[in-house]
């Protein structure tokens, strides 16, 4: 369930990520994290998220799920390669507001993911959109990364206002990345009643 409000008109939301550089003319591949991958563009420029650098992001092609271009004019690769893991942020003001009952999956991106009992499991990277169900990209707290359904089951509640989700994670998801154990029951794939909004 979707719990708490806030208001998210100051907040900066992570809408993509340089992966890293594409050939050796300064082009970088982006990833993006918006429903429809070509409108990232349309809120350019970027920011840092503090805002202190502006991201000037010039599109130069598609290649394999991602966009290519060129970022504040660089022109060699070894200069776009040093802008891996760039994070480019826009104000989250640029987007409609959500109603009460509603949030865009660039929220949840940098919550905290917590289990029933409280303690940290790690940080939102992203939300990936795939044909069986969306899933949640996860920053484990042990430095790994893991991926888990984006379900109800699993993430019962999503808490804005305290900026974080409670999770319920299946037992294999410790197996895979060797996480502490516990005796969590598997989540089950539902439908949700909630209404999911992404920048388009």
């Amino acid at each position: 369930m979707l719990t708490g409000a806030i208001d998210m008109a100051a907040k900066k939301l992570c809408v993509g990520v340089i992966a890293g550089a594409h050939g050796v003319r300064g082009e970088v591949r982006v990833k993006s994290f918006t429903a429809d991958p070509d409108a990232l563009v349309d809120y350019g420029p970027f920011t840092d998220e503090k805002g202190n650098t502006e991201y000037v992001f010039e599109v130069t092609g598609r290649s394999r799920g991602m966009i290519l271009g060129r970022v504040n004019g660089v022109k060699d690769r070894d200069l776009a390669d040093a802008q891996r893991g760039t994070e480019l942020y826009i104000d989250r003001d640029m987007l409609p507001q959500a109603e009460e009952d509603e949030f865009y999956y660039a929220d949840l991106v940098g919550l905290a993911v917590v289990l029933e009992d409280g303690s940290a499991f790690g940080v939102v990277r992203a939300v990936q959109e795939y044909g069986a169900g969306d899933m949640i990209e996860i920053a484990l707290s042990d430095g790994q990364t893991t991926i888990l359904p984006f379900t109800r089951a699993i993430f019962p509640t999503i808490d804005l206002a305290a900026g974080r989700l409670v999770a319920v994670v299946p037992e294999d998801t410790y197996a895979t990345s060797e996480h502490m154990g516990s005796d969590h029951a598997d989540g089950e794939t539902r439908e949700t009643d909630e209404t999911e909004k992404e920048p388009s």
